[in-house]
């Protein structure tokens, strides 16, 4: 279909040429290009999360009151711990940023942990949503000591 015009009609389009498709379609065209994908921040987290935990030497995720609420809500009847508790993620069109808030585990270098769980949640996001992960900013807020929980769990001072 060519676009054709009278030199002395002022230029006036063909019927042919106005009912013209633009771009490509039809069994000849690439399936990523027949419509659009878009993943909830509430996916990311959840990848984020389990990826995250996922990494020997990570002890939980979440920070101070919202880690404290959550261990109570795990324990009551019925209740799920929250695999995205301690992750915050923002997501774009095609990149996301993702935020974690850690408990480690005592005698691990902290450092080499913090590397290894942006390593984890870099690429599980990546391979599963196919968004470019632009960064990870980890904190690191307490170190669990092996008997934190075993004197939680012990008599207390009431009985």
């Amino acid at each position: 279909m060519s676009d054709t015009t009278s030199p002395a009609g002022g230029g006036s389009e063909s019927p042919a040429v106005s009912s013209a498709l633009t771009g490509r379609t039809g069994a000849g065209t690439a399936p990523e290009t027949r419509g659009r994908t878009t993943i909830a921040d509430s996916v990311v987290e959840k990848i984020a999360g389990m990826a995250a935990r996922e990494v020997p030497g990570i002890h939980s995720l979440g920070a101070g009151m919202a880690r404290t609420l959550g261990a109570v809500s795990d324990k009551v009847a019925g209740g799920r711990p929250s695999v995205s508790r301690g992750v915050k993620v923002e997501v774009g069109e095609r990149q996301a940023a993702v935020d974690l808030d850690v408990v480690v585990e005592y005698g691990v270098a902290i450092a080499d942990i913090a590397a290894d769980v942006r390593t984890s949640v870099i690429t599980a996001v990546e391979r599963m949503t196919g968004l470019e992960v632009v960064e990870v900013n980890i904190a690191v807020d307490d170190v669990h000591l092996s008997g934190d929980e075993d004197e939680d769990a012990g008599e207390g001072r009431v009985q």
